[in-house]
């Protein structure tokens, strides 16, 4: 049986446990720049994701990730940072890990295996043909989510595959697959470290870019930002001075006028 790549040995990292700490660092860092090129060459099909992300945000649609263990993670990471940088509704992008949120702070390595508890998650979420779900498994046999993608798929939803190994059951489950080739860990078999790299950038392109798609974004500003708190504020502040062309205090005093609403306040 062929061993998939990111459980490979490193030949670069062979000796770890026996480098000073300076060399160890160093090789764990460089070791991203292959997350970030593996990332790249996956740049159409990632440009595809966005395009049916988009589509579903513009018709009342939903993103759901659904991963286990660091990819879970990552996940419901990248969902809960959507509402206060876009102002969008905490429905609008989710999160699903599996065995629920208690893995979030405890691993629990045997979820990943369950099938019907992918599938029950999506049932449980009422995802529907206008959602896109997107199934997160660096190694690409994780049970659980290739349960939740293909009760995603009979639902009439649209998915998508990210893993960082080819020819996977996550990404065969997906209309669009997304494969970065991140290849063999420093650490043998730790795919938080290259791979998890990889997903973290991969879904942060996915919100960002359909969020820019859907009017979320004024150039490159985040025109729905919520002021929650004294940092947010200021720089409420800075983007509507940098829209209008406007002093600092007549910024403030439009937000004022509008609720601290940047959109409103530079219509």
């Amino acid at each position: 049986m062929s061993i998939l790549r990111t459980e490979q040995r490193n030949e670069k990292s062979m000796h770890f446990s026996e480098m000073s700490s300076e060399e160890m660092a160093r090789l764990v860092i460089c070791a991203n720049y292959e997350a970030v090129e593996a990332v790249e060459r996956a740049s159409e099909q990632i440009a595809r994701a966005v395009d049916a992300i988009a589509v579903s945000f513009e018709n009342g649609g939903h993103l759901i990730y659904v991963g286990a263990g660091t990819s879970g993670r990552l996940g419901v990471m990248d969902a809960a940072e959507c509402p206060p940088t876009f102002g969008v509704s905490y429905d609008m992008v989710r999160g699903i890990i599996a065995g629920g949120e208690e893995r979030m702070f405890r691993a629990g390595e045997n979820e990943e295996d369950k099938y019907e508890g992918g599938v029950q998650a999506i049932r449980e979420s009422g995802v529907g043909a206008l959602d896109v779900v997107v199934g997160i498994s660096a190694a690409g046999g994780a049970s659980y989510v290739i349960g939740a993608m293909e009760e995603a798929k009979a639902r009439g939803a649209v998915t998508v595959g990210l893993s960082s190994n080819p020819d996977t059951a996550v990404l065969r489950a997906a209309d669009i697959p997304i494969f970065t080739d991140t290849g063999a860990e420093v650490l043998t078999g730790s795919t938080r470290l290259k791979a998890g790299t990889a997903q973290k950038i991969v879904l942060n392109t996915l919100t960002t870019c359909a969020m820019a798609k859907t009017g979320k974004v004024y150039e490159n500003m985040m025109i729905n930002l919520s002021p929650s708190n004294q940092k947010l504020r200021l720089r409420v502040i800075r983007i509507t001075k940098e829209i209008l062309g406007c002093t600092e205090e007549e910024a403030i005093e439009r937000l004022e006028q509008n609720g601290w609403n940047i959109r409103r306040a530079v219509e």
